[in-house]
């Protein structure tokens, strides 16, 4: 049985559930077991192991856990371990095509001046001694490695009770003691309101037996399922950032809205393999147009997305490598953001947009899946084929060119830069607009006049240029 600890962590000793020792070799970051003999359908493992776990130099980018000190200069740590992988601290099978179906627990004993905090509910809180406690912390739902995190730090607990599309849904908001005002007005009210769109838009929080939790963290933020860490310090948009450049990027939290929207896009429906990261973060990343189109409206919501451009590298495809752990470019933000929006506005419909996020959310519930799968999916239920779509955008770096004439009231046209056989629908602006569907092949429309003006929809992600 393989297991995967990375150095300096080391294992000293395995043991069958039934105390039996267990022998095993090390090569690098994989340790190997010798598991003799018939083993139990249902069985345990304890490993013992030491060392100091890799430290985080830049979390989440350069992973691994963090320790740090609050404001006061008191205690605070927590791990950061997606991509680098658990295995920096803690002995796995580090891939994320292979979930427990009934979960997992943490335990942590620690000084009795902190709190330790996990994913899910609380199982106990245990005094030990004069000077320790310890606390258990389980999940009853399918888990990723990445997504299990300790918080320990100077905690206080803030709860209420959210009325979900499944019923009562516990609301939980773990923050350090001197954020307790800045979390009842800052966070509660967005958690709601985001909690209210995703749930109309994706479907019913997949963990309800789990509830939902924010963790104040150091560092960034990050998706950990049913205990979200929180590092955006009380402030609207990214790091008081707006990535859009439009303004309205600094009307909402972006790591509640963001990090939250993993729970449907990365912890329920997580891809089998990191090349396919793109299916976490470009849906979570679309998640914020939703939120915005919900409370600010659709136009802003439009304006954002085209404002996050200026971010598309279009250095690496946004799929990376499989079978080495080698995720995709970080285009799969603002590029696979800008490939969802233009499929919402070639389907052209906000509501079956809509039903095709919900059932996707009901078919991958809980599951692992392929890039394939997701596209398979969204064509059958569109009635559109995208495969095409998900070449050029997922696969490529190159953007396609939309070359046009006009000549008196015909509209000559075709797409060059492309993959081979793309075809997309394109609207058009003219005194009006119009739906065309150009391919690699020159083609052309009578119109009823020679317009005034002619362009190519902003919400659509490519160049256009006019053929002379």
């Amino acid at each position: 049985m393989q297991i995967d600890l990375q150095r300096p962590l080391k294992i000293d000793s395995v043991k069958l559930g039934n105390n039996r020792k267990v022998s095993f070799k090390n090569e690098m970051n994989v340790w190997y077991l010798t598991l003799s003999g018939h083993q139990s359908d249902i069985d345990s493992i304890t490993i013992y192991y030491s060392g100091s776990p890799h430290q985080a130099a830049n979390p989440p980018w350069d992973g691994g856990w963090i320790w740090t000190t609050d404001s006061l200069g008191r205690p605070w740590m927590t791990v950061a371990c997606q991509g680098i992988g658990a295995s920096t601290w803690y002995p796995c099978k580090d891939l994320q095509s292979d979930e427990p179906e009934l979960g997992a627990s943490l335990t942590m004993i620690v000084p009795d001046t902190l709190v330790a905090v996990g994913n899910g509910r609380l199982e106990f809180e245990k005094q030990i001694d004069s000077h320790t406690k310890k606390y258990k912390w389980y999940v009853v739902s399918p888990i990723n490695n990445y997504a299990i995190c300790p918080y320990i730090g100077k905690y206080v607990n803030i709860k209420e009770v959210y009325e979900g599309l499944k019923g009562p849904l516990n609301l939980s908001y773990w923050v350090l003691d001197y954020n307790y005002v800045k979390a009842q007005s800052h966070m509660l009210p967005q958690v709601h309101l985001m909690m209210k769109s995703f749930e109309h838009w994706f479907g019913a929080y997949p963990f309800y037996e789990d509830g939902f939790k924010m963790v104040d963290a150091p560092g960034y933020g990050m998706e950990h399922q049913s205990g979200i860490a929180y590092g955006n310090g009380y402030v609207n948009g990214n790091h008081a950032v707006d990535y859009s450049g439009t303004g309205f990027g600094m009307k909402w939290d972006f790591l509640i809205v963001h990090e939250s929207a993993h729970e449907w896009f990365g912890n329920s429906i997580t891809a089998k393999d990191p090349a396919d990261k793109w299916i976490h973060e470009s849906f979570a990343c679309y998640a914020d147009i939703l939120y915005m189109k919900d409370y600010f409206g659709n136009s802003a919501g439009d304006e954002y997305v085209i404002g996050t451009r200026d971010n598309i590298k279009n250095d690496e495809p946004a799929i990376g490598l499989y079978n080495i752990g080698k995720e995709g470019g970080s285009d799969m933000y603002p590029k696979g953001r800008n490939m969802l929006h233009m499929i919402r506005y070639i389907v052209n419909d906000d509501e079956k947009f809509r039903q095709i996020l919900i059932g996707m959310n009901k078919k991958f519930y809980h599951q692992t899946v392929t890039t394939k799968q997701i596209e398979n999916y969204i064509n059958e239920r569109s009635g559109i084929d995208f495969s095409a779509v998900f070449d050029q955008y997922l696969r490529t770096t190159n953007i396609p060119e939309f070359e046009y004439k006009v000549s008196g009231n015909e509209l000559r046209y075709r797409f060059i830069n492309c993959v081979k056989d793309f075809s997309m629908p394109v609207k058009i602006i003219t005194d009006e607009y119009f739906w065309i569907k150009p391919t690699e092949s020159w083609q052309s429309l009578k119109l009823e006049s020679q317009p005034k003006k002619l362009y190519v929809d902003r919400n659509f992600y490519i160049i256009s240029s006019v053929v002379l």
